[in-house]
């Protein structure tokens, strides 16, 4: 009875239209809790792989290396495909694969088939990537977008804080075999449920074009994967122009080819969006000065302060605790002061943080630590959340996997680049006076995050409904009446809906 009364006066299909959002969402939600999950437990698994298949540092480290680079190559085409054939499809395509791809690895026999199998999960994580976007944009109002990329957000982050304690207690009892077979078994349950629970579709009318830019995406995926290449390995006297030289000019002809097809892989409504765009920069930055801080304080942690792994991570915890707590917070903000004075304010608060870590020295305390990983934890959850919703708000509903290709792409090298800069630094401050010091590096990603900050001013500057929407033949989810998917009188907004 109570059902029934609830769900009395609205319009046949409303129940299902929720049910289908929260299906979306939870699949969202949780793959990309998986491929936050994958990436933090392997590199805890990394030395125990080494010596179990008897393979060297480098063979290793293409294990992560190929991944990453199948991922950034294809986000963006992936994408494009999501927003063709439907985001659903590819994700529950790329989770199973992903599930497949982790099970065989755990039962490899050898490093090389270790690396091969990485790559290939790598092509199936850059399929389910940007579809976690591409179906909230599908499913959800623009305007109600923002909890729900904050419901994913605290996911991921969860996930890599977890990560560590999880892969470390598998390796210990059952080797780093269990660490594949543990991520395959979330990753075939969040597959399985993608491909038999109906979720929101764009109609046909706002769906990606139908002729796909192959050679686009062949130009886009060569640029970005020679990048990757050179910010992920040791530089080579030879290696290092070559990648940098094939890069360029792939990315040359990128342009060149883009400018003449009638159907880009990045439309240039996307690319002419200063919103997007700044979004887009934002988060390279924003990523890049995380991440590389990260890195270079695991070595004050350990080296400086002699605290074993263990007692590091745990010193770091208020990181990650602050992301998964702040992430709904940092979702409301917008709405009362806008999108521009949030994102700015914690790329500065990240900036803050990472300048009170660089000084730090031998007397430091963990609760000093701890505030201050805390604070620089607040300014990036505040500038993934806010800075993700306005790029998939500003995409219209048939470039929605392109706008999350992009972002997942600037996720993607963002970290690279700031460990790179953060290496290089390092190196150099070993062979000066300042032997072994972390300072000018976290010094550097500082200045790094502040350009974020510089960059966010791009972004709008009020909350309010955006341009994207009306321009995109945004039409109610399946199930539901034109102006009332809510169940309210037909002159309420369209944009309310029964809720997550």
């Amino acid at each position: 009875m109570k059902i029934r009364r609830r769900f009395a006066g609205r319009p046949p299909g409303a129940r299902g239209v929720a049910v289908r959002r929260r299906a979306t969402l939870a699949c969202s939600v949780l793959g990309a809790a998986v491929v936050a999950l994958d990436g933090t437990v392997l590199t805890i698994a990394q030395p125990a792989l080494q010596r179990d298949l008897r393979a060297d540092v480098d063979q290793v480290q293409w294990t992560s290396t190929g991944y990453l680079i199948a991922v950034a190559g294809l986000l963006v085409f992936a994408g494009r495909l999501g927003d063709r054939y439907g985001h659903r499809r590819l994700f529950a395509l790329g989770t199973l694969g992903f599930a497949a791809t982790s099970a065989c690895i755990a039962f490899a026999p050898g490093i090389g088939w270790v690396t091969g199998l990485r790559v290939a999960q790598g092509v199936c994580g850059a399929l389910l990537q940007p579809a976690t976007l591409g179906m909230l944009r599908a499913a959800f109002p623009a305007d109600r977008l923002a909890m729900p990329i904050a419901l994913r957000t605290s996911a991921i982050g969860l996930a890599a804080a977890a990560g560590p304690l999880v892969g470390g207690a598998l390796v210990s009892a059952y080797g780093w075999r269990s660490v594949f077979l543990f991520t395959a078994v979330p990753a075939l349950a969040v597959g399985l449920l993608a491909a038999a629970v109906p979720m929101p579709d764009p109609p046909p009318a706002a769906r990606g074009p139908r002729e796909l830019d192959l050679p686009g995406a062949c130009l886009l995926a060569v640029t970005l994967a020679c990048l990757v290449h050179v910010l992920v390995t040791a530089p080579g006297p030879l290696a290092t122009p070559l990648a940098l030289g094939t890069a360029l000019a792939a990315g040359s002809a990128l342009v060149r080819h883009e400018r003449r097809t009638p159907h880009p892989l990045l439309p240039p409504r996307v690319l002419r969006s200063t919103p997007v765009i700044a979004g887009l920069g934002t988060l390279l930055a924003a990523s890049a000065a995380l991440f590389g801080t990260l890195f270079v304080t695991t070595y004050f942690l350990q080296d400086t302060l002699g605290l074993d792994p263990l007692h590091s991570a745990l010193w770091a915890l208020p990181l990650a605790a602050v992301m998964v707590l702040g992430a709904p917070v940092a979702a409301l903000l917008p709405r009362r002061f806008g999108p521009r004075v949030t994102t700015v304010s914690g790329a500065c608060l990240l900036a803050a943080g990472v300048l009170l870590l660089a000084r730090l020295d031998e007397e430091a305390t963990a609760l000093v630590t701890g505030g201050c990983f805390a604070l620089v934890g607040a300014g990036f959850v505040t500038v993934m959340v806010t800075a993700a919703s306005v790029l998939v708000r500003r995409a219209a509903v048939a470039d929605a996997g392109v706008a999350g290709g992009l972002q997942q792409t600037a996720m993607n090298i963002g970290p690279a680049l700031g460990v790179a800069v953060a290496t290089l630094l390092m190196t150099l401050a070993t062979t000066g006076r300042d032997a072994g010091g972390t300072t000018p590096a976290l010094l550097v990603l500082a200045l790094i995050a502040t350009a974020g900050a510089a960059t966010a001013l791009g972004l709008p500057g009020r909350p309010g409904p955006p341009e994207a929407e009306a321009e995109s033949g945004l039409r109610p989810a399946a199930g539901a009446e034109p102006g009332r998917e809510s169940g309210a009188a037909p002159a309420a907004s369209a944009g309310a809906d029964p809720g997550p």
